[in-house]
């Protein structure tokens, strides 16, 4: 710029010295054009070059992750038989759980390496007051593609319409049996007319489809396989069989496993089913009744595990981070983040955790004699 005013001051010394008006209109012109050239370069020369493109989270195997599960609370007002024992589980102190700002800088975190699907959990994740909040501030960050949520529906009639309007994409209910007492025992409380007023009321207000999840159960809740089947009838719902799985806590015995196969075979009996295009990264096998509005999937995770596709992560309510749901590491963003750590940082610790991620869990005999968490202190 010294540069620049040096030749204007040396134009205006040539004015002095007779110069015609024409020739010094033109250097004056030559010097602003210059200017303004120069003010270019300079800002351009300023500003920051393009960011490089943050890599995606893969594992050693070659596992791309874009999917974050984000348990928002341990609280739940169900006491459901495979998730916690009946007198409960002890809690975090509430200064150990995630604060909303901490969870949405830590899913940024995974947002700027590719995540692109939140899934919201609990405990019971509608028991926080401010879920609709979080909701909107996950679904504003650039590159966030759906939210969506797991939930027992108990409170879906009074929270679902707030949701909806914060953004939130899809719903999972959490329903183990269409018979209010088998209901209850299950749950340990009562409250199945709530649930499927919540499920009716989400297809009302035009979420498609409604995805219910049903944890088999032998001798409990198996002979109403083919009642489920009969409820994706007349309504937009895909009812997902789960199989039982092992966690601390729920007593688990593989005398309780329905398999897939035999739940298959069990609503095959009764009902033409046709399977369904599969789905990337789908942990259910679908399949359709023909002239049925809903459908039904098998969710394997111990008799044919999906561990070869799995591109979840998952963030319990203290902040620690999981890389398998079956896996008894973990890694806390909490204690880094309140410590100072950078978001390079973190997302470091993220890429250290997702390297030792293996290629699979550890099957069912292993996996019943495991130190876990019980699920409901992981995130469903």
């Amino acid at each position: 710029m010294k540069y620049i005013n040096n030749l204007f001051f040396s134009v205006k010394r040539v004015n002095n010295s007779e110069v015609s008006l024409l020739g010094l209109f033109t250097r004056v012109r030559l010097v602003d054009s210059f200017k303004r050239s120069y003010s270019n370069e300079a800002g351009s020369a300023a500003s920051a070059p393009a960011e490089t493109p943050v890599p995606p989270l893969v594992d050693s195997f070659g596992r791309r992750h874009n999917y974050l599960r984000i348990s928002l609370t341990e609280r739940c007002n169900l006491r459901c038989q495979y998730c916690m024992p009946a007198e409960g589980v002890p809690l975090s102190a509430r200064g150990a759980l995630l604060s909303r700002a901490e969870l949405v800088r830590l899913a940024r975190v995974f947002v700027a390496a590719g995540v692109d699907k939140v899934r919201l959990t609990g405990g019971e994740p509608t028991l926080r007051s401010d879920l609709a909040d979080v909701v909107r501030e996950l679904r504003e960050q650039a590159g966030v593609r759906s939210v969506a949520l797991t939930t027992n529906g108990l409170v879906l009639t009074r929270r679902l319409p707030a949701l909806q309007r914060a953004g939130l994409a899809a719903l999972n209910v959490s329903l183990d049996s269409l018979r209010a007492d088998r209901y209850e025992r299950m749950a340990r409380r009562p409250g199945l007319a709530r649930v499927l007023a919540g499920v009716d009321l989400a297809l009302q207000l035009g979420y498609s489809p409604v995805k219910i999840n049903v944890v088999l159960m032998k001798g409990f809740n198996d002979d109403e396989i083919c009642d489920f089947v009969e409820y994706t009838r007349e309504r937009d719902v895909e009812v997902r069989f789960i199989e039982f799985m092992p966690f601390s806590g729920n007593k688990w015995d593989d005398s309780k496993l329905v398999p897939y196969r035999a739940a298959l075979k069990a609503a095959a009996a009764q009902h033409a089913l046709e399977p369904a295009p599969p789905r990337p990264n789908d942990t259910a096998t679908v399949w359709r009744v023909p002239g049925y509005r809903g459908s039904v999937g098998f969710i394997s995770s111990m008799t044919q595990h999906f561990c070869s596709s799995c591109n979840r992560l998952r963030l319990t309510a203290d902040g620690n981070l999981k890389v398998c749901l079956f896996g008894a590491s973990e890694v806390s963003l909490r204690d880094s983040a309140r410590g100072g750590a950078s978001d390079a940082q973190l997302l470091a610790l993220v890429r250290a955790a997702l390297r030792n991620k293996r290629a699979r869990h550890a099957g069912m005999e292993n996996l019943a004699r495991m130190e876990n968490r019980p699920m409901i202190l992981i995130g469903g």
